[in-house]
């Protein structure tokens, strides 16, 4: 079964991240785009989002895919803004009933606050199953590995994705 990769990516670093995930599962992609752009200045983006998470709000968003219905694993990605999911992930999320459906967050983050955002998905999703968060720090240099570790470890084995292999058989 193919799963969908959804993201939200600020920077262009969690983007990569479900590149690289749709590349080795074959999965279909899901960007996310909020109608109204955040601000180009990291202070005045910190700001924002940070009035946004208080207050729970959920912009609107621009939708480049498909939607869940059809999918029962679904990944999920975003980048980790002030410990938690941003907003146009949490957005998306809260469109849609993930009743059977097994979510698998991923997240970017440059080292700062520390947060669950398995725990964040699952609070905005709780009909679904929500497995182990993947956290991939931005200036990684081997995220391709540490993705191909992480579905090795919870994805393939539990729900017989297909990933793309190696020469010796590894994802």
């Amino acid at each position: 079964m193919k799963p969908l990769i959804v993201c939200y990516s600020y920077t262009g670093h969690t983007r990569e991240a479900a590149l690289r995930l749709q590349s080795l599962t074959g999965g279909d992609l899901c960007q996310i785009f909020p109608r109204q752009p955040y601000p180009v200045s990291f202070p005045q983006l910190l700001e924002q989002a940070r009035r946004e998470i208080a207050a729970g709000v959920r912009p609107r968003l621009l939708v480049m895919g498909p939607g869940p219905q059809p999918y029962r694993t679904i990944f999920v990605g975003s980048p980790n803004w002030c410990g938690t999911i941003a907003p146009p992930l949490a957005s998306w999320l809260s469109h849609y009933d993930f009743s059977g459906k097994v979510l698998f967050p991923f997240y970017s983050h440059c080292g700062g606050v520390r947060g669950d955002l398995r725990e964040a998905v699952q609070r905005v999703c709780p009909k679904a199953e929500v497995k182990e968060a993947l956290g991939l720090l931005e200036t990684e240099t081997a995220p391709e590995d540490v993705l191909g570790q992480w579905l090795a470890r919870n994805v393939v084995q539990q729900n017989g994705i297909r990933g793309k292999r190696d020469n010796h058989g590894e994802l």
